[in-house]
This record gives structure tokens, sequence and C-alpha cells, in this order.
């Protein structure tokens, strides 16, 4: 008998390129009836992760499928555990956002053995060819907005400067983390090269700037540390946040140490995910920017996907080769990020529907 997974290998092969995202919606000729979807989320923390769970399960429940949704809470071990229960379960398909992107080799060799397909949602999974399809936003992409919005608003391309920069990236564990600060780096590191832009702390190698778990506690004892070492004779005009909840963290740190008064203004701060604190924040005047990944389309994404593999039809792709997990190039849809500050949160989120006017006071 043939498995699904060999199906899915031949049908890869047969998938159109760069369609545009109303084209995924069509799917009349689904059969959803009695089929489960396991979806594997990395915690209720984040309320990113919130989101994505709940678009996750409303598009899969619109096409009729049932849901099982599970959350890690940031325990790897946790996550593997609650996997196997739904390999066990014998859901028809996972779509996994891994806490540790290379723990989880073990749980889905039994996804493959009981011909059950994985979808890599956001985050990569390493080190296995178990994994048929992946989900997500040009992560590059969104280093290189964060990057750009330093640039423009400290006047690099016209030749202002020195400022003082200090760097975060996020998770070692997630795969993201090295697209998201490449992409920033591409655009940041001319400016470093050049002395416009000062590291004081001389943290600049990813391995010294990551953030376990994007925790934000954990990013204001580190920016704590860089104000205390590096900046009680300078101040730091720039801070490379990777993540709204790193973001939170490093604006406590700088507050405790005076920033934000009249005579020492905030220095300008990124982020990502537009989280409402985050967003609410910016409208204050205090986090400088966020990137906008809109959740409500990653889940119709993912969503689509499994419905084309159930029935048998080639899922959407527009990245074939970019993303390697270590085992295999894993086809790809990725969408477009947008950078959101001050100057345009109310046309993007408001008038987008992502969050309501009452929602942002």
């Amino acid at each position: 008998m043939r498995t699904r997974r060999a199906a899915l290998a031949t049908i890869a092969g047969a998938a159109s390129l760069a369609l545009p995202l109303s084209a995924c919606g069509k799917n009349s000729e689904s059969s959803s009836k009695g089929r489960t979807i396991g979806i594997a989320m990395p915690t209720q923390a984040s309320e990113r992760w919130l989101t994505d769970g709940k678009s996750i399960v409303k598009d899969l429940q619109g096409k009729g499928y049932e849901t099982k949704l599970v959350y890690g809470e940031d325990d790897p071990k946790t996550q593997v555990s609650q996997i196997e229960d739904l390999v066990k379960q014998g859901v028809d398909a996972l779509i996994i956002a891994a806490i540790d992107n290379k723990s989880l080799n073990d749980v889905l060799k039994q996804a493959a053995d009981a011909d059950i397909p994985v979808i890599s949602y956001d985050r990569l999974i390493l080190g296995t060819k178990n994994v048929d399809y992946y989900v997500s936003f040009d992560n590059e992409q969104v280093g290189r907005l964060q990057a750009r919005y330093i640039v423009e608003k400290l006047g690099l391309e016209d030749g202002k400067g020195p400022f003082n920069i200090e760097l975060f990236a996020g998770s070692p564990d997630d795969n993201n983390t090295k697209y998201f600060f490449d992409g920033s780096m591409h655009l940041l590191q001319p400016y470093l090269d050049s002395k416009q832009l000062v590291v004081r702390s001389g943290q600049t190698a990813l391995k010294e700037v990551t953030t376990l778990r994007w925790d934000g506690p954990t990013a204001r004892k580190r920016m704590n540390s860089l104000l205390a070492k590096s900046y009680s004779s300078r101040t730091v005009d720039a801070v490379l946040s990777p993540y709204d909840g790193i973001s939170i963290g490093i604006l406590s740190a700088l507050k405790s140490y005076g920033y934000g008064s009249a005579g020492k203004p905030l220095p300008i701060i990124t982020g990502q995910d537009a989280e409402l604190a985050s967003v609410k924040s910016i409208i204050a005047g205090q986090q400088s920017q966020t990137v906008y990944k809109d959740l409500r389309q990653l889940g119709e994404v993912a969503a689509n996907m499994v419905d084309d593999i159930l029935n048998n039809r080639p899922p959407r792709v527009n990245s074939r080769r970019a993303y390697n997990n270590g085992a295999k190039p894993v086809p790809a849809y990725l969408l477009q990020p947008t950078s959101v500050d001050k100057a345009n949160y109310n046309y993007v989120l408001v008038l987008g529907g992502y969050y309501t006017a009452a929602e942002l006071k």
C-alpha cells in the first residue's frame, strides 16, 4: 500500500511556486469529516502563540476538521511527550511550532512510521527528514526591517554618528534566531565597520547576544549588566531587539537607569510580533518599532496546507531550497512582514482589523 508520505514526495515536485495566498483557500473537494489535526505550540506565556493556536484551530474547524491543541510551556520534554500522545491518538496530521528544534527527531520518526504528515510552523525543525513542509514569514526580512529602522532613525546613511548600540538576539535553540540576526547584521555591519555604530560591550557575535527562550526577564538582566559595565559615563542610542517580549525587558532595565526622562531619552528599540503591550508602548513613545506578522494569515496557510496534503493536492509553496534543516531542503511558504511604528500603527493594525482602537487605549 502506498503511504501518504510517499504520495507527498511525488506531489511536492508538482507544487506551484509563488501562488497568491488567496489561491490557497480553494478546498471545495476536501474531505475532512472525522479527521483530527494535532497542533503543538510552544507556550501560553506569549501572546503571539495564543493567537497562533486560536487562528489555526479556527481555520481548521472552518474546514470541518477536529483539532487537538497543546502547549508545551517552553519545556522541550513536555512538548515531545505531547506529540507522542498525539501520534498514539492517531491524528491525521501534525502542525508543530518547536520549542527546541533539535529535540524532535525521535518523535517525528514515530509520526513518519504512523504515516502522519508534519508541518513545521514558524520555527524550522532541524536534523530530520520527517518534516514535510514549513510555513513561516521571511525571517531574514524581519531582521532587515529592524535594522533598516535603526539606520533611518539615526541618519546613518547621511553620515551621522558615532552612536552606541547594543545587540540582542533570540533563543539559541530556535533556528529563526540566526535568520533574524543575519538579516539585521547584513545592514548594520557596514556601520559597525565604519565606526558609525559602536557596541561598547564588545558583544557582537550571535552566541554572545542570544536570549534563551526569548525571555523578557533574561533580557532585562543582560541589559542591566551592559548598562552597569559599559555605560556608566555614556548613553546607549539604539538597541537591536528581535522580539517584543525581549524589548519590554530591555525597556525595564533602561528605565531603572534613568532613561525615559527629559534629560535622558530612551534609545531606539526595535521589536517583533506587534504584541498588544508593545504596540501600546510604541503609542506611548517608549518602544520605537515592531515587526508585524499577520498570524491570521500564517494560520490560514498552515490550515490550507494540511487540507491539501490530506486530499492529495500539491500544497502551495514559494520557496523550495532556502530552508535546509540539515537533513533536506524543506519546501516552504513564506509570508512578508511589515514594519510598524507610531506613524503607521493605526493604518496597519487598526484599519487592518488586527486590533481595535479600544484595545490600544
